[in-house]
């Protein structure tokens, strides 16, 4: 991370060239997408639509297995001390939110394996019988199908929290210290994840649906990003200037062109116009939010460490 005082060398490193990389906003992208398609999944299995052939909580929980261990595998790529990685899983700490990261990803890989169950290919079946059976045994328990699909839910939310979590409890940037992060990224995952699903579902009734939520997703976070700047604003005066990096700072036109207008207004406009059947769906919207996603975590993040605690006169 960047030191805590403002050099003139600071001020000459591009804003897309931090020392963090991209490994971190990566990271935080795909955990929050992950988080978000636990959830959709979780309400399907809950809500009774697994019996539906098409349902997307079949395949998803394969995507977001890929998905967070790809997230993983860029965590892993940031660390600076990578052959201590395992100790994290040897203790726990209550006060540490990277624990409590380590911990909930334990817990997250073994219900996407057991969602995976619930629906294996037809080749698994034949080589290994005894997942066969595990699966079939499994379908033949509504409740046990419902409470898998709470747990997804919890945790889901569990991991999509925690990636705000985890960037807000670094006190020494102003950006961060904001108890409202957490939020507004379990609302960008959850954005994302749906229009994610949005895009790729084969049953044209999850489209619908998620194309009305992701609406909904949206609005919640340009109200949380609101709040969080006004938060901001009306704080310290570092916590002012920390504002003002995304409101007329370095960061500005990426923050106002990328995140706002391209990533959250305009598919906002074409959902709320596919839903009331004003046009057809379109892919463009959910390929925007989920653009958008992506580049609010870069900009939060490399924002957030070129903030600091000294005001330059």
């Amino acid at each position: 991370m960047l030191e805590l005082t403002t050099t003139r060398h600071n001020e000459l490193i591009d804003p897309f060239f931090h020392a963090w990389g991209w490994e971190i906003p990566v990271y935080l992208f795909l955990g929050g997408l992950v988080a978000g398609m636990m959830i959709i999944s979780g309400y399907f299995l809950f809500s009774g639509r697994y019996k539906e052939t098409d349902c997307s909580c079949y395949y998803l929980p394969r995507l977001s297995f890929i998905f967070l261990s790809l997230g993983m595998l860029a965590l892993f790529l940031d660390l600076e001390h990578k052959q201590y990685v395992w100790r994290l899983y040897t203790t726990f700490r209550v006060t540490s939110p990277m624990s409590w990261g380590s911990w909930i990803l334990i817990l997250v890989y073994p219900v996407l394996i057991a969602n995976m169950l619930l629906r294996l290919p037809e080749t698994t079946k034949q080589k290994i019988p005894l997942l066969k059976k595990i699966s079939d045994k499994m379908n033949s328990s509504h409740n046990l199908i419902r409470n898998i699909g709470v747990i997804n839910m919890f945790l889901g939310a569990m991991l999509g929290m925690y990636t705000g979590i985890l960037l807000s409890s670094l006190g020494a940037r102003p950006l961060w210290s904001t108890s409202i992060l957490w939020l507004l990224f379990l609302m960008s995952g959850l954005s994302g994840a749906a229009a994610f699903v949005h895009l790729i579902a084969k049953n044209v009734y999850e489209r619908e649906l998620l194309a009305k939520a992701d609406n909904g997703f949206l609005i919640i976070e340009l109200f949380v990003i609101m709040l969080m700047i006004i938060g901001l604003v009306v704080s310290t005066q570092v916590h002012k200037e920390a504002a003002m990096l995304l409101l007329s700072g370095r960061y500005a036109a990426v923050f106002w062109v990328f995140v706002i207008f391209i990533g959250i207004l305009i598919p906002l406009l074409l959902q709320l116009l596919a839903v009331n059947h004003k046009i057809h769906h379109t892919p463009l919207a959910p390929i925007l939010v989920i653009t958008g996603g992506i580049i609010l975590r870069f900009v939060i993040v490399y924002a957030g460490e070129y903030s600091h605690w000294f005001i330059v006169k």
